[in-house]
């Protein structure tokens, strides 16, 4: 059964569910962003005459599209800045309101993934919101005379749609919780310490946040080995001039330069993708781990975790578990990140592990655990009297791969969509049954009533005490679960923000 909702830019046309709630899929919250908004700033969206059809996704964001698949000529630049709403009573007021933010390395991913349907998470009362943003070259590319973070002010602006129109499906725009993994994580912590985003939210979960964020040196850097990779000069005009597929169809070469020049491009040879988000100053002012330290974000509640083996989906995805000499791998891994020093602690600390697991370990420590737990530790200890901190470790190992996968990065996130029987869900956590269900509804539970109040249902985390829950078939709660790699990262911290290299790549 269709219904019409208004909103500030026009009339939508969106469906009713048999038990009562409702979804509005493709609604525009900012102007396309190609033409003359080609790597602009999002504007606001034009407003329409009659009713608009929001029954179906909007396209996708311009992404790499790999090997086959490629169109023979690039694509229409696509209206795609448009989100999606799921409303479990939109006759009611007041209701909690989670909006997620896709991951997929900054540089892929969007919002009518099948994992990531509310229909779900939001039956346990909240209103659900997803959206598309700006990925790769278009969202986080570094160019002179052009905004950076152009992705992130993609996230702002649907933030901002929410604020102005999120009461007409009964949510409450004072009670807005912004969530996200992985990239959708590391987008997280950067609104919270955004000040383009204050007072748009009040609550954030950063799920495997990502640890690095880009000085404007290297990011150029990244610029001209795309504009290469292109075959044109790192011009504004001259990338503009590009079809937006085209140029995001650069990236398996860029990856493929920084995966074969490791001294050329120190540890981004290790990051899986070339963009990350720029501290320019302006949009995002400083490193966020800093500036959750500094109390940038001590007024907001913040819910972080980590998965136990996140690094396992891309060593087994990259065949790398059985190459030889993958101690040699690892050693120069490590001297990378700290010179060398980690290396004997590392192997002290997880006696028994060599070759590809304790490369592994180390990868998902300086990839996403460590940086998670400095986003906890920064904002419980910046002194703040109002926002509080959680924290969580997902330890459900999946079967798929004999194992091998073990609790390994994005796995979590059918669990907090309730969307265990999807096309990812079944790739990656084989068959569910009971337990696993049992495990999903007991996050959706947790992560909506952090949504409504604050609270998720633990104690919350403080610095050298660092309770944390344990997501597995059965839960707990575990004082500092990653004690031995928190230990060697005191010692050998490296930097969040990788120096502006001075070889050319």
């Amino acid at each position: 059964m269709e219904v019409t909702f208004r909103t500030r830019a026009g009339l939508l046309r969106g469906l009713r569910d048999p038990a009562g709630g409702a979804v509005l899929r493709g609604v525009p919250f900012a102007a396309p962003p190609f033409g003359p908004r080609r790597f602009r700033a999002p504007s606001l969206p034009v407003p329409w005459s009659g009713v608009r059809d929001a029954t179906r996704f909007g396209p996708r964001p311009p992404q790499p599209i790999w090997g086959s698949d490629r169109p023979a000529r690039p694509a229409r630049a696509p209206d795609c800045l448009t989100l999606n709403v799921w409303t479990p009573d939109p006759t009611t007021r007041g209701l909690p309101v989670l909006v997620w933010i896709y991951g997929g390395a900054y540089e892929h991913g969007s919002a009518d993934d099948p994992v990531l349907d509310g229909t779900r998470l939001a039956r346990e009362g909240v209103v659900v919101v997803t959206f598309n943003y700006r990925v790769g070259f278009e969202g986080f590319g570094h160019l002179p005379d052009v905004p950076d973070n152009r992705g992130l002010l993609d996230q702002v602006a649907a933030l901002r749609w929410v604020q102005d129109n999120i009461t007409v499906v009964g949510g409450d725009p004072d009670n807005v919780t912004v969530c996200g993994s992985s990239a959708g994580g590391g987008s997280v912590v950067a609104l919270a310490t955004m000040p383009s985003a204050r007072g748009l939210f009040r609550r954030c979960i950063a799920q495997s946040v990502p640890g690095l964020f880009y000085p404007p040196e290297l990011a150029s850097r990244v610029t001209r080995r795309v504009a290469t990779a292109a075959g044109v000069s790192p011009r504004t005009e001259e990338l503009a001039a590009l079809a937006p597929q085209q140029l995001a169809n650069t990236s398996a070469e860029v990856i493929a330069a920084l995966e074969d020049a490791p001294q050329a491009w120190g540890v981004l040879h290790y990051a899986t993708t070339p963009y990350f988000p720029i501290i320019d100053g302006e949009v995002l002012p400083a490193s966020p781990f800093d500036a959750l330290g500094d109390g940038a974000a001590a007024d907001l509640d913040l819910l972080v975790g980590y998965n136990r083996d996140e690094y396992q989906m891309m060593l087994e995805s990259a065949g790398r578990r059985g190459r030889q000499g993958m101690q040699d791998v690892f050693r120069a891994a490590v001297t990378l990140f700290s010179g060398g020093a980690a290396a004997e602690d590392y192997g002290r600390a997880y006696r028994g592990l060599a070759g590809p697991d304790l490369y592994s370990v180390l990868c998902s420590d300086w990839l996403f655990r460590m940086p998670t737990l400095d986003a906890a530790d920064g904002h419980a200890g910046a002194g703040s009297v109002q926002g509080r901190t959680f924290a969580y470790e997902f330890a459900w190992p999946s079967p798929v791969a004999g194992g091998a996968l073990g609790a390994c990065h994005a796995l979590e996130i059918p669990f907090v969509f309730g969307t265990l029987d999807t096309p990812f869900a079944r790739a990656w956590l084989g068959r569910t049954g009971e337990p696993e269900e049992e495990l999903s509804a007991r996050m959706r539970a947790a992560w909506t009533a952090f949504a409504a109040t604050g609270d998720p249902g633990w104690s919350s985390y403080r610095p050298g005490e660092a309770l944390t829950r344990v997501w597995a078939a059965r839960d707990s709660m575990v004082a500092d679960p990653l004690a031995a790699s928190r230990r060697i990262w005191r010692r050998h911290r490296p930097a969040h923000t990788p120096p502006a290299l001075q070889r050319p790549g």
